[in-house]
């Protein structure tokens, strides 16, 4: 799995591309655990590149959901795809987290 981060108006994009399973879950939370202590409160995944997501995965959306929960934050993932959509609607997360089509869409709301 590669991550990149990039800087927007104030708002961290972090660029996931590879599987993430047992293995790689762990470096996606460190990358954004890195970020949320650098004061970064602002974040957005995009899965554009993520082929495939585990439970071990989905865990560390929810942590990452839970610590970016007061006013001001904003934590949201964009450009799913479609394997990663279903699983996401199976595990009933579409309600849970902010679902955008494209890093422009979610950029424009926040």
């Amino acid at each position: 799995m590669d991550i990149k981060a990039a800087n927007r108006d104030g708002n961290t994009i972090l660029s996931v591309h590879g599987r993430i399973d047992t293995l790689t879950a762990p470096d996606l939370e460190q990358a954004i655990n890195t970020e949320i202590g650098h004061g970064n409160k602002k974040i957005l995944l995009n899965f554009s590149g993520v082929s495939y997501i585990s439970s071990g995965g989905l865990r560390v959306l929810l942590a990452t959901a839970k610590k970016l929960k007061n006013p001001g934050d904003k934590f949201g993932i964009c450009s799913l795809q479609p394997e990663v959509l279903k699983v996401f609607k199976l595990a009933g997360f579409t309600s849970i987290f902010s679902i955008y089509a494209s890093e422009g869409e979610a950029l424009a709301t926040w």
